[in-house]
C-alpha cells in the first residue's frame, strides 16, 4: 500500500515540472489562432487583368494616439460644457467632433478604389535583396494623399497620386533562397489628413521574381566536352586573333562579332569567327562536381557559369533534368542560371 502511494505522489510532482512538454501546446494553439484570426481578414484580390482595386468592405480603421488624445479632450469638453450648462462650450464641442468624423470619411475615401498593380525587378542572386515595383493608380476625379506601401520592415516614402494619375515605388524582399519569390501581402495604409485616424486594407499581390543559386567564392574549372583531352588547339571562340571566316547567327552569340556590313548588303545575319589557339568550349556538368547536397552543388555551378561568361567561353550546361546547349553572352548565362534557380531533384 505504501509503495503504491508513493509510486502516485511521485507522479503528482513530476507533473508541474514537466514544463518543457507543457510549452509547445500552448505555442502552437497561439500559432493556430494567430492563423485562425489572419485567415478572418478581408483582403484586396487580383482581378483578371493583374490589378487589385480596393473595395469598401475591406478597409479598417481605427484612431491613433493623436485621435485617441483628440476624443478624451472632447469629452472632457463635454462633460464641462453640460456641468456648467455652458451652450457656446457644447457648440464647439460638436463641431470638433464632426471634425473628426470628417477626417474619419476622408481617411477611408483615401484609399477607396485605388487601383494596385505589382511587378517583379529584376533578378537576384539568394542572399540579396529582391526588389518590386508597386504601381497606385487613382481611376477617378479624387486625389489620393499620403498613401504608404508596406511590407515587412520596408516602408518607403509616401505618396501623392494625382487624379486619373498613378505613382510608383519599389519595395525591397529578402531573397533567402533560390526560386521564385513571391511579394504575398502588402499593406496600403493613410493618416490622410490630421492623422487622427489609420485607414489600412491587405492587398494580396501575385508579382513574382527570380532568384538565382548563390554564387560559391570558388569552383573547379568546367571540363571539355567527353573525349577532349584539353590539348590546345585551333577553336572557333570569342577573343581569339585569327579570322577564320563566318556563319549564321545563332542565339547568345556575342553582338560584338555580328557582321553588320553584311547584314546592310541584306545578306542576312551572320557571325564572325575567330580562332586560337585554345580550347573555348566547355561543359558545366552536375555529374563532375562531387559536392553532396543539391544546393551546394547548385552554387558551384553558378559560379562556373559567370565565371565561363566572364572569360567569354562558349559553355554548356548539363542537370540531371535537361541540357542546355553550347553558346555564349549575358543571355545564355541568364538562361543557365534560371535553369538553376528553377531546378528541383529528379
Amino acid at each position: 500500500m505504501s509503495s503504491i502511494l508513493a509510486t502516485r505522489f511521485r507522479r503528482i510532482r513530476a507533473k508541474p515540472s514537466d514544463t518543457g512538454t507543457s510549452r509547445h501546446p500552448i505555442r502552437a494553439l497561439k500559432t493556430r489562432i494567430a492563423r485562425h484570426f489572419e485567415g478572418m481578414l478581408r483582403r484586396v484580390p487580383m482581378g483578371p487583368d493583374g490589378v487589385a482595386r480596393v473595395g469598401a468592405r475591406q478597409i479598417y480603421i481605427l484612431p491613433t494616439a493623436a485621435g485617441m488624445t483628440y476624443g478624451a479632450v472632447m469629452l472632457v469638453m463635454l462633460l464641462g460644457s453640460l456641468n456648467y450648462q455652458n451652450n457656446l462650450g457644447l457648440l464647439f464641442t460638436f463641431f470638433l467632433a464632426s471634425v473628426g468624423v470628417i477626417a474619419m470619411h476622408h481617411a477611408w475615401l483615401n484609399l477607396l478604389g485605388l487601383a494596385v498593380q505589382a511587378r517583379g525587378g529584376p533578378a537576384v542572386f539568394a542572399g540579396e535583396t529582391a526588389t518590386f515595383e508597386v504601381t497606385l493608380r487613382a481611376e477617378g476625379r479624387r486625389m489620393r494623399h499620403d498613401i504608404h506601401v508596406r511590407k515587412a520592415q520596408d516602408t518607403p516614402p509616401p505618396l501623392f497620386v494625382p487624379a486619373n494619375d498613378q505613382g510608383s515605388l519599389g519595395l525591397a524582399v529578402p531573397a533567402l533562397r533560390r526560386g521564385l519569390l513571391r511579394l504575398g501581402s502588402i499593406t496600403l495604409e493613410t493618416r490622410h489628413p490630421m492623422r487622427l485616424f489609420r485607414a489600412w486594407c491587405y492587398v494580396d499581390a501575385a508579382a513574382t521574381t527570380l532568384v538565382y543559386p548563390a554564387p560559391a567564392a570558388h569552383a573547379p574549372e568546367p571540363s571539355p566536352d567527353a573525349g577532349d583531352n584539353r590539348r590546345p588547339h585551333k577553336h572557333s571562340g570569342e577573343g581569339a586573333e585569327d579570322y577564320l571566316g563566318s556563319r549564321r547567327y545563332r542565339p547568345g552569340d556575342s553582338p560584338k562579332h555580328i557582321d553588320w556590313k553584311a547584314f546592310a548588303r541584306e545578306r542576312g545575319l551572320l557571325v564572325k569567327e575567330f580562332g586560337g589557339e585554345q580550347g573555348q568550349e566547355v561543359w558545366i556538368d552536375w555529374s563532375g562536381l562531387r559536392a553532396t547536397d543539391t544546393e551546394t552543388r547548385l552554387s558551384l555551378m553558378s559560379r562556373q557559369i559567370l565565371d565561363a561568361s566572364e572569360a567569354g567561353l562558349r559553355f554548356g550546361l548539363r542537370l540531371p533534368d535537361g541540357t542546355e546547349p553550347l553558346a555564349q553572352g549575358a543571355a545564355h548565362a541568364q538562361r543557365c542560371l534560371t535553369r538553376l534557380a528553377l531546378f528541383h531533384d529528379v
